[in-house]
């Protein structure tokens, strides 16, 4: 089951639309000078409250204190680490490996598969729960969230996980499965229904920063200390369902649905924001000199350098609706809903298109050989050398768009839109 099928149509025909007469709006870019659009109003800007809380129960107890609360340092997340390019541990098999066992995980997988520091696989379901999962296939323990998840599991070097939920939190579960906090983000509705409550789903990461800062994006970008007190929040007009990038400097990057790509200095002040010609539901990813690529519903690939001025766009044939990643020599692969893997030059040139039988809704991985990993809505994960050759496929049985990813001793693991997270050698 894809993500754009929770995209209310008028989120996806946002770019095409104009602001309403009068002082009306329908998003920041209609209104004049520093002023937001908030209800269809042009207001002067304000800040958006944050709760955060030790337990559920507790979640509407705001907390005051910004204290900075060193976290530990991060191990593993969406992208690989907070540049997204998407590098794994192992080498991909040079032939189409075989099944060693399957793990029923309730729901459809969407976000990322995450290896942890004691080696044991992390998924995120749409059953509602967190799975940390052994390597020989077991269970270890499942937490409960109060709504399905998109997210991909961020995981920190003392083991503790951190995942987003569609029931407005992030959670923080320590290694041994028990909460540690959870913070709700924004004031939305989590029982209803169409934008404005979807606003605030918790799927865009989490990321974790070189402090231990968690980002995560929802009804704008939010940053919180490690023991769950909110450090500030970036508002934006419209739902932020990319996992932010971070910069060498500590800029972070987010990509929003309300047409725009920002960057936010690491106090939450905005930098710049380029305007796309529409949602932008991938996350972005930072090349070696800085450099930001990004995928949009526009069809577009962008490329912007650390100073906000657009170097090109890439027109391709449908909407790109996965992350991208960055290979060793600079290369950019990224899906397209016409069903095409791009590999695309820095200087914006198609290297080579791979197509499958479908669309291609999810961000690839590349292996520590080079080798290119993407699934597809046509049940299959496909292998793709860096010349764009087709080494193998697996085939699934289901949707695959969950991003996979490859241990140090090769085992590949896949999960998918049947609720299994599979392990191959």
């Amino acid at each position: 089951m894809a993500r754009v099928l929770l995209l209310p149509a008028a989120l996806l025909g946002a770019c095409a639309s104009g602001p309403p007469r009068g002082d009306g709006c329908s998003k920041d870019t209609d209104c004049k000078g520093a002023r937001v659009c908030e209800q269809n109003a042009c207001v002067e800007p304000h800040g958006r409250p944050i709760v955060s809380a030790t337990s559920i129960d507790a979640a509407s107890a705001a907390v005051a204190s910004v204290t900075p609360v060193a976290g530990p340092p991060p191990f593993a997340m969406y992208g690989g680490d907070a540049h997204h390019r998407g590098h794994l541990a192992g080498a991909a098999p040079r032939t189409a490996p075989t099944e060693r066992w399957a793990v029923d995980v309730g729901g459809p997988v969407a976000g990322g598969v995450t290896l942890g520091p004691d080696g044991r696989i992390y998924v995120a379901s749409h059953d509602h729960n967190l799975y940390a999962i052994t390597r020989d296939g077991k269970v270890a323990w499942k937490f409960a969230m109060g709504d399905r998840s998109w997210s991909t599991p961020a995981i920190a070097q003392d083991g503790r996980v951190y995942v987003g939920s569609d029931d407005d939190r992030l959670y923080a579960i320590g290694a041994d499965g028990k909460q540690l906090w959870a913070a709700r983000i924004g004031d939305c509705d989590p029982a209803g229904f169409g934008p404005e409550s979807s606003r605030c789903d918790a799927d865009g990461g989490p990321t974790i920063g070189a402090d231990g800062t968690v980002y995560l994006g929802g009804d704008g970008v939010h940053a919180f200390w490690a023991d769950g007190t909110p450090r500030w929040t970036f508002a934006t007009a419209e739902h932020v369902a990319t996992a932010p990038a971070i910069g060498d400097d500590g800029t972070i990057y987010a990509g929003s649905e309300d047409d725009a790509l920002y960057a936010i200095a690491p106090d939450g002040s905005k930098r710049w924001e380029v305007r796309t010609g529409g949602d932008i539901d991938g996350a972005p990813a930072i090349g070696a000199d800085g450099t930001l690529y990004a995928g949009c519903d526009d069809h577009k690939l962008y490329a912007i350098t650390k100073d906000g001025t657009v170097t090109w766009k890439l027109d391709a044939g449908d909407d790109f609706r996965g992350g991208v990643v960055l290979g060793a020599d600079g290369t950019i692969y990224a899906g397209n809903y016409d069903g095409a893997l791009y590999a695309v030059a820095p200087t914006g040139q198609v290297k080579w298109k791979l197509a499958t039988a479908d669309k291609i809704q999810g961000t690839p991985a590349i292996a520590r050989d080079g080798t290119i990993l993407v699934g597809s809505q046509d049940d299959y994960l496909y292998a793709v050398a860096p010349d764009g050759a087709l080494r193998f496929g697996i085939a699934i049985g289901a949707d695959v768009d969950a991003t996979p990813t490859i241990a140090a001793d090769g085992t590949l693991y896949v999960a998918s839109d049947d609720g299994k997270l599979r392990a191959f050698q």
